[in-house]
């Protein structure tokens, strides 16, 4: 077995993969999926109808891979997972350290959604999306919630917050 070619993939994200996730894998399954990390649940589920616990993937020695949740199927499979991992990388060269110059000049963007504090950039054609935190954008747009952002308004160096992948 090919050691090194074997790591790159298990921080490659393409398609329906994040490294040794797949969209089809279940999530009674993340324990052997990542037998030689450390998996942790939530020991407490707020009863507030949500129900989604959060599994934390750590690499041994204590790095946040990921943080996932799964769906609430009665086979449940992962819904959202949030990269936490730097090593993580899409196969144009993305990572959660990307600035929004490099991921608007390797995907298309399909919305930029605005939220209290945050923006939300959806890709076009991809379950890939991030979170790029209000501070990052120029005062006039920090303060109002409704105001809808505009790609072009969003400067080039802004970092990435959360890199998420949202599959259904």
């Amino acid at each position: 077995m090919n050691c090194a070619g074997e790591q790159k993939n298990d921080f490659q994200i393409s398609g329906d993969r994040v490294g040794k996730l797949t969209k089809q894998s279940l999530a009674r399954d993340i324990d052997l999926i990542f037998e030689k990390d450390s998996v942790v649940q939530d020991t407490v589920k707020l009863n507030f109808g949500s129900g989604a616990s959060k599994i934390k993937i750590y690499e041994r020695g204590g790095q946040l891979l990921l943080t996932l949740t799964p769906n609430r199927d009665s086979i449940a499979t992962i819904q959202n997972i949030q990269i936490n991992d730097s090593r993580f990388v899409t196969e144009k060269g993305i990572s959660k350290e990307s600035t929004f110059k490099e991921i608007k000049d390797k995907y298309p963007i399909k919305k930029i959604i605005t939220s209290l504090n945050n923006v939300v950039v959806l890709l076009k054609d991809s379950d890939l999306y991030f979170t790029i935190d209000k501070k990052e954008l120029p005062e006039s747009l920090r303060y109002n919630a409704n105001s809808k952002i505009e790609e072009v308004q969003i400067p080039d160096k802004a970092k990435v917050k959360y890199m998420m992948i949202g599959w259904d």
